[in-house]
């Protein structure tokens, strides 16, 4: 059985960026599976005030199930402030335990949680 990962991302809220943002899906579940993982859910943040936030949900996920894989297209999705995404990154691997997978351009960078 393929292992899954769970997949977060940003999405640009301008009409003319539902082609970027549908690509972006595409390449995340492409790398995915290029790495041997199915791209079970994708968790997104679409930054309105009346939404639930897509990152507490995906924290929740990864709490509550035996899913220990995220994938991102890069940190800026998780926020603009490097410092931040320091600090979302470090939450999902250190305190929680499960592997972040960065995909920036062409190449997939991983980081695993220490051992």
């Amino acid at each position: 059985m393929t292992p899954v990962m769970f997949g977060y991302m940003r999405q640009l809220v301008h009409e003319e960026d539902k082609d970027e943002n549908q690509a972006i899906k595409l390449e995340l579940a492409a790398h995915a599976r290029r790495e041997g993982f199915t791209l079970e859910r994708l968790f997104i943040e679409r930054l309105r005030v009346d939404e639930e936030s897509a990152f507490f949900a995906l924290v929740d996920a990864l709490k509550t199930t035996d899913v220990k894989h995220v994938i991102v297209p890069s940190l800026w999705h998780f926020a603009r402030l490097p410092g931040l995404q320091a600090a979302m990154r470090d939450h999902i691997e250190r305190e929680i335990g499960a592997r972040l997978w960065v995909v920036q351009g062409a190449a997939v960078q991983q980081r695993s949680t220490a051992s």
